[in-house]
């Protein structure tokens, strides 16, 4: 089969989207690694399904694909090139869109500054996360490679644990990554990020993203790095987060929704045979 698909990206982190609304298209494992895979496929982070809503009430369902193949629950990069993307294809006109996830519903919204993602709010108890703790707690102690961390977790709808420290660009992403991805205490295992504080409203950030490696961007990986950095009150309420491919803002009170703001943007579309 011929199938249609748009390239695009928030920040450098990368999608395949494709519209399954007006195009019959069913997602298996397979054909998303073939898309995914940079050297035989089209490449990229991940692979943005756009499909009818199940519930009346919303807009959309929006679905995401790993490059190995496996499906999750959320994206806050893809949900901005999601809403871009549907706006483009003429699928919807609308300011506001509620779009279905695995991982529950969300908002999203267009602004002067960009596109506003209504994360939900941030989940903490161990067992909603998955996390392997008895208690709920602020900060967890793990130790991996005979290092003692003091990690934060938190779900966006997708699990994230969060380490502090001193400089990102000296951090050991390509070692600890992996190993807290696959780390038994996270049974789903787990998106890692590597925060740096620079000061109260502005972090840094690198993320190894589960089941597809360090990426450019994050949106849930920004957001639960800033939510922990509020929590352990090092931050205030409204963060620029610098991330490899740009900066993302990030909005949070203590009960309320997390608010992602950033850009999403089309850099090809085309066909592949299937």
């Amino acid at each position: 089969m011929m199938l249609r698909f748009t390239k695009m990206h928030g920040i450098g982190n990368d999608f395949i989207v494709i519209d399954a609304v007006t195009q019959s298209f069913r997602a298996e494992p397979a054909q998303m690694r073939q898309l995914a895979d940079r050297h035989f496929g089209i490449g990229c982070d991940q692979i943005l399904i756009v499909e009818p809503p199940e519930l009346p009430q919303n807009d959309f369902r929006y679905r995401i694909f790993n490059a190995d193949g496996g499906e999750v629950e959320n994206c806050g990069n893809g949900a901005r090139c999601f809403a871009q993307f549907v706006r483009e294809r003429g699928l919807s006109g609308q300011n506001v869109l509620r779009v279905e996830t695995a991982g529950g519903e969300i908002i999203l919204y267009f602004e002067a500054e960009g596109i506003r993602v209504d994360m939900g709010q941030p989940v903490f108890e161990p067992a909603n996360i998955p996390f392997q703790a008895e208690q709920q707690q602020l900060s967890y102690p793990v130790t991996v490679l005979d290092q003692k961390w003091s990690i934060g977790d938190i779900s966006m709808g997708n699990p994230h644990c969060v380490l502090c420290v001193d400089d990102v660009d000296q951090a050991a992403v390509a070692t600890l990554g992996p190993i807290f991805e696959s780390h038994q205490l996270f049974p789903q295992r787990v998106n890692v990020g590597f925060m740096q504080r620079l000061d109260r409203n502005h972090i840094r950030l690198r993320v190894f993203e589960r089941g597809v490696g360090e990426t450019l961007a994050c949106g849930t990986g920004a957001c639960a790095a800033v939510v922990h950095g509020i929590q352990l009150g090092q931050l205030d309420s409204k963060v620029k987060v610098d991330l490899p491919g740009g900066q993302l803002m990030i909005e949070w009170q203590q009960g309320q929704s997390v608010q992602l703001i950033g850009p999403a943007e089309t850099v090809f579309e085309g066909k592949i045979k299937l």
